[in-house]
């Protein structure tokens, strides 16, 4: 990949089967996502999965992903990762993270995430999420170009996500929040063997790391769950969002968020840039 990449991005928005939502609403994150990239003059493509990246990836200095479902089989991978290695960046969203589960076993209706090549390059494997809840963001101490203006701390609904660091001793740590122990009622969500998502005091969780791949590299932000009436999937939310469990009907609280409104601001910037 010679010279100078063009200064333009390829957005990956969507569910899983084709054209399903999984539980998000993928018209208005790719919407929003879109009018960060048109705010900041910056050229976009969009895709619905990674079936064409090979494509997009020669003409793109930026990669941007939000999906629930979709993820890059290995060769697909593989040419993420040498082009994240000739100064590619790749900003995942959300259940970038994701991607196949599997039954535990015969007779076992419970799934459990499979991890893939992909979760390797993006630095980061999506164990489960308990119910959504309100919860206090915190900021990493060191400065750092994708935090800049952010606040210390900020408040979200969302879904706490339990992930799994890849590559801990090159990766930096941009967000965590003190969510503690998996808190998901019996048979809520996926299965694992292990909590390894938690970090060594026993309360705090990784929601946001950035880290370098050669020439280029990888930001990585948990938060970003929206759906609607028409795309919900949660049967019920944690009593700090509703007494009652009932789940709101449209959420796009994190979105709305002027400090997460930032971060993807500050991301897009950090990987036009770099």
């Amino acid at each position: 990949m010679p010279g100078r990449m063009p200064l333009r991005a390829h957005v990956i928005a969507g569910g899983f089967p084709p054209g399903q939502p999984a539980g998000h609403d993928h018209d208005y994150a790719r919407l929003r996502i879109l009018e960060f990239l048109q705010d900041l003059e910056v050229p976009a493509s969009v895709g619905n999965d990674f079936t064409d990246v090979e494509r997009w990836l020669p003409i793109s200095k930026l990669l941007i992903t939000y999906v629930a479902g979709p993820y890059p089989d290995a060769e697909q991978t593989k040419a993420i990762r040498q082009w994240l290695y000739e100064g590619g960046t790749w900003i995942g969203l959300h259940g970038t993270s994701g991607g196949r589960a599997a039954r535990m076993g015969e007779g076992d209706r419970r799934r459990r995430m499979v991890k893939l090549d992909h979760h390797e390059t993006l630095g980061g494997f999506f164990l489960n999420h308990p119910p959504v809840r309100r919860f206090r963001v915190d900021v990493g101490d060191a400065q750092d170009d994708i935090t800049r203006d952010v606040p210390q701390s900020f408040e979200v609904i969302d879904e706490p996500y339990m992930i799994e660091l890849q590559d801990r001793p090159n990766t930096r740590v941009l967000l965590t929040a003190e969510l503690g122990p998996d808190s998901s009622p019996p048979g809520f969500g996926f299965a694992y063997e292990q909590d390894t998502a938690l970090e060594p005091d026993g309360k705090t969780r990784v929601l946001g790391f950035s880290r370098e791949l050669d020439k280029g590299g990888v930001v990585y932000i948990a938060l970003g769950h929206c759906h609607t009436p028409a795309t919900n999937s949660q049967p019920f939310v944690d009593a700090s969002v509703d007494p009652e469990g009932k789940t709101p009907p449209v959420l796009r609280q994190t979105w709305e968020t002027p400090a997460y409104q930032t971060l993807i601001r500050n991301s897009i910037g950090w990987g036009m840039r770099r």
